[in-house]
């Protein structure tokens, strides 16, 4: 029976932050080993599709759970997306505006983000993001949202910002940064992975996940086994069925290695 295994990137493929830009050698090759032997290998991702590098394109990944499951890609065919209502992005982004904050639309292809948005432009510079899928210049109805990411300048528009949970969204934080990563409550990277299960028909014994974050607490409780890397927080490491090395230490190949192969 053939298997899936779903990859997060920042902190389990990659480590932008700490020099590791790319996928290791080794890592590469537990990963090729997997598809040679037939099984499904994806990224699992809160990431847009703009926000992949050519390397992860490039790579040859089976497909894509992109901005927390609101788009699925398998191979070059989009099995899956529910985009934010436009009225309430057009509601959102009037605020944004009102209280200066910076922010991004993250589409299927192409991310949508203001030239004079300077900050958060230098924020994506910081993980080494492609300019290529960055359009500043759209008309705000003509664009299918699927996640939002802010950069908040004060307390107001951070205390604003906390408030967007309540009703249909969930968000990711960092206060000390400003920062904010908004998407729909429907959709997570774990709704993605089912849909990609249900799809190729896959049993949720046979699904494995890699991750290190917060947002890759439903997916490591959700597939068949899911795997925290040592990098992670005890508390996402909780979540897991088991916990591997550190993201510098080549963590998902010595897993793949010694268990799933």
């Amino acid at each position: 029976m053939k298997k899936a295994v779903f990859f997060d990137i920042d902190g389990t493929l990659i480590d932008c932050l700490n020099g590791l830009t790319d996928i290791t050698p080794r890592v590469k090759k537990a990963i090729r080993k997997l598809q040679e032997r037939g099984d499904y290998v994806f990224l699992a991702t809160g990431r847009p599709y703009a926000f992949l590098n050519e390397a992860l394109l490039n790579f040859g990944f089976n497909g894509f759970v992109l901005t927390n499951g609101s788009y699925v890609k398998l191979d070059d065919k989009c099995i899956y997306k529910e985009a934010i209502k436009k009225e309430t992005v057009k509601e959102l982004v009037g605020k944004f505006e009102e209280l200066n904050i910076e922010y991004i639309l993250q589409g299927e292809e192409y991310s949508y983000i203001k030239n004079t948005h300077r900050k958060l432009h230098s924020f994506y510079d910081s993980y080494k993001i492609s300019k290529k899928y960055l359009e500043g210049n759209y008309v705000l109805d003509e664009v299918d949202t699927y996640k939002i990411e802010m950069l908040c300048k004060d307390q107001k528009s951070i205390d604003y910002c906390l408030t967007l949970g309540k009703d249909s969204f969930d968000y990711m934080h960092d206060l000390e940064e400003g920062s904010f990563e908004l998407y729909s409550k429907t959709n997570s990277k774990a709704s993605g992975i089912l849909k990609v299960l249900e799809y190729l028909n896959i049993p949720i014994e046979n699904s494995y996940a890699f991750g290190d974050g917060k947002n890759d607490i439903e997916m490591l409780s959700t597939v068949g086994c899911g795997i925290a890397m040592g990098n992670a927080d005890d508390y996402v490491k909780g979540y897991a069925k088991k916990v591997t090395d550190t993201v510098q230490n080549d963590g998902v190949a010595l897993e793949i290695e010694k268990f799933i192969l």
